[in-house]
């Protein structure tokens, strides 16, 4: 199912800004070990949204290292006086081990490392950090004949690691209710609607939910918060779980209605 195709975009040589690269080798920098690996891939997911492929086949521990969707580590750019910048990793643990990248979401936010970051182009270098994080718990939620609904709630970027947990697996198919309550403003700043229909094969049932569609929209719109407690169907509490990333009010109002309904607070999971 895709519900828009992103016409491509091009950024002009007055907004590309290149990094000079470093050399690729571990560098210990204040108390931070980098690992600094070339990027493959920069490209547009959707509007202010960016793909991101970076190389870590030369550093095998620190792919290694990922085991779990939800982990995040730091992107640093050259330039001492840019803040890193803390991503979730957006692929599954898989490709790490077997393609040796990272693949991440990054929102372009003006004035931010992140943008500097997204104007970046294929064989600039960036330091890593370690993975970092307990990542989502989804033995909290398992085995999957217990906890038969699972519900997940992304805004925005916050889809990146939700990405990685619905490709990594997590028994959706043995689970009678898995819903996906995605929201964003618009189709044009809805990202991965490509895997939409791979998702869907392995038992994810995806609600989008638009704040601003235009006028031919036939879906959910507002918030998701809202749109999730207009329909709910929480059928058994104790056998529901859930799992949150995007923007904060969403999932502090998202955890107080499933917590109201006596959803059990250690089933609701988070990344961070």
């Amino acid at each position: 199912m895709i519900l828009f195709r992103l016409k491509p975009l091009h950024l002009s040589n007055q907004l590309r800004r290149r990094v000079l690269t470093f050399s690729t080798a571990a560098v210990r920098h204040e108390s931070t070990l980098w690992n600094h690996a070339p990027l493959v891939k920069v490209s547009p997911a959707a509007e202010s949204l960016f793909h991101i492929t970076i190389d870590v086949s030369e550093f095998p521990e620190l792919a290694a290292s990922y085991t779990k969707a939800g982990q995040y580590l730091q992107i640093r750019l050259q330039d001492p006086y840019i803040r890193p910048t803390y991503l979730s990793i957006a692929s599954p643990p898989s490709v790490a081990s077997s393609s040796g990248v990272f693949e991440f979401l990054v929102k372009s936010i003006p004035g931010s490392s992140a943008e500097l970051l997204c104007q970046l182009q294929r064989g600039d270098v960036v330091g890593l950090s370690a993975v970092m994080g307990k990542g989502f718990e989804i033995n909290r939620i398992s085995p999957p004949e217990n906890y038969q609904t699972v519900l997940i709630f992304a805004t925005g970027s916050g889809i990146s690691p939700i990405r990685s947990l619905i490709e990594y697996g997590f028994g959706a198919d043995k689970r009678s209710d898995v819903r996906l309550y995605y929201g964003a403003r618009n189709l044009n700043r809805m990202a991965y609607q490509e895997r939409f229909k791979d998702w869907e094969s392995s038992g994810v049932n995806i609600v989008p939910v638009l704040s601003q569609p235009d006028e031919s929209w036939k879906g959910e719109r507002g918030f998701v918060q809202a749109a999730f407690s207009r329909a709910k169907r929480i059928l058994s509490p104790q056998s529901t779980g859930a799992v949150l990333c995007g923007h904060r009010q969403m999932t502090e109002e998202v955890t107080s209605i499933l917590v109201s309904d006596e959803v059990p607070m250690e089933k609701i999971l988070k990344n961070i």
